[in-house]
């Protein structure tokens, strides 16, 4: 029998009180009127659940350009929380964390799945330490890396973890690869309603992303990743994600085509270079293109803060994993990257700025 997006599972607890559809009004205003900020943002996101329409309206994240509002089918976001269950293997009466913003998908998205799968959600004030103060166990639960970051002494008070919004270090993968939690990187955007793709970065980890039930990929000629979700979106999704297939099933994510830089013919991908600086900065940082009357772009490397190492320099250029021509020919120190609105580092502002200089 198909779920309809006006269907709230019986089982569905909010913070220990059973909730169903009726009720949604009531709470979404008393949100609106008197919650905090991140309460109203889920307040607002309930009133439009609820209303006579058949879509949502949301915001993208900005992370690559302007933040837009798109419209999301309510019925597409119910399946997206039906496949999330089947591959994580969710059942009704289980419990579940909400610790992330209700102003994006991923947030509304922990909501819309305890809804519909009957879990009982614990709803706790964003930050970026929510474990903090809980002593209770979890059977799902989503964070960002910074939260994982922070959690690692009580993560394994959760069961099944998803981690997105931006990618997870080499160095906390390291960190968690003694943890019993089941942890996974996710890959997806607004447009897929949150992840259409995961890969397992403990207890037998992963190289490549696997994609969730009846999602399908394939490449351009740009060697992009374009998805097919019939469930979640009626149009293919053609993204700037650079991949290299492992099969109809599989992919690793290599970069973003937007950011790819052409130096002296050579096709450089930000994302890989950056995770082998990894192990010799512990600042927030990228790598980026300045233009060069002899290579076309020049590859620097623009770390936030004040110089920290002496020896950067050198240490960077006996790195062992760095080729010849992913060794940045300058180093730009920036006292406060531009972030995006949900606090992403927006690199093309942060370029802009230093250029203006």
């Amino acid at each position: 029998m198909k779920h309809m997006y006006r269907d709230i599972h019986y089982k569905f607890k909010w913070n220990g009180a059973s909730i169903d559809y009726k009720d949604l009004g009531e709470i979404s205003y008393s949100l609106i009127k008197e919650g905090k900020s991140y309460q109203k943002a889920m307040g607002e996101f309930l009133l439009d659940w609820i209303d006579k329409n058949d879509y949502i309206p949301v915001k993208t994240s900005g992370s690559t350009g302007e933040p837009k509002e798109i419209l999301l089918k309510k019925q597409n976001m119910v399946n997206s929380a039906k496949i999330t269950g089947s591959y994580f293997d969710l059942w009704p009466g289980q419990s579940a964390l909400l610790c992330l913003p209700g102003d994006y998908i991923a947030g509304k998205m922990m909501f819309i799945r305890s809804m519909v799968l009957g879990l009982e959600l614990d709803w706790v004030p964003p930050s970026s330490t929510p474990l903090k103060d809980s002593e209770r166990c979890y059977h799902f639960s989503a964070m960002v890396p910074l939260q994982l970051e922070n959690s690692l002494d009580k993560i394994n008070h959760i069961k099944t973890l998803i981690v997105g919004g931006a990618p997870v270090s080499s160095d906390l993968k390291a960190k968690i690869q003694d943890k019993m939690t089941d942890i996974y990187e996710t890959y997806g955007m607004t447009e897929t309603i949150t992840h259409v793709a995961v890969k397992k970065i403990n207890n037998g980890a992963k190289d490549c992303f696997e994609t969730l039930p009846n999602i399908s990929i394939e490449k351009d000629n740009r060697n992009c990743l374009v998805l097919h979700a019939p469930n979640l979106n009626n149009e293919r999704i053609v993204t700037n994600d650079i991949v290299e297939l492992v099969s109809n099933k599989e992919f690793k994510w290599l970069g973003r085509y937007d950011n790819v830089i052409n130096s002296g013919g050579i096709k450089l991908l930000p994302e890989q270079i950056e995770s082998k600086l990894n192990s010799v900065l512990n600042q927030r940082y990228f790598v980026t293109g300045l233009p060069d009357d002899l290579l076309g772009q020049k590859l620097i490397l623009l770390i936030e803060g004040k110089q920290e190492d002496d020896h950067l320099s050198e240490k960077i250029k006996t790195l062992q994993t760095l080729k010849k021509h992913e060794v940045p020919k300058e180093i730009i120190f920036v006292e406060k990257f531009v972030e995006t609105i949900n606090g992403k580092i927006s690199r093309r502002d942060t370029l802009a700025k230093i250029q203006s200089i």
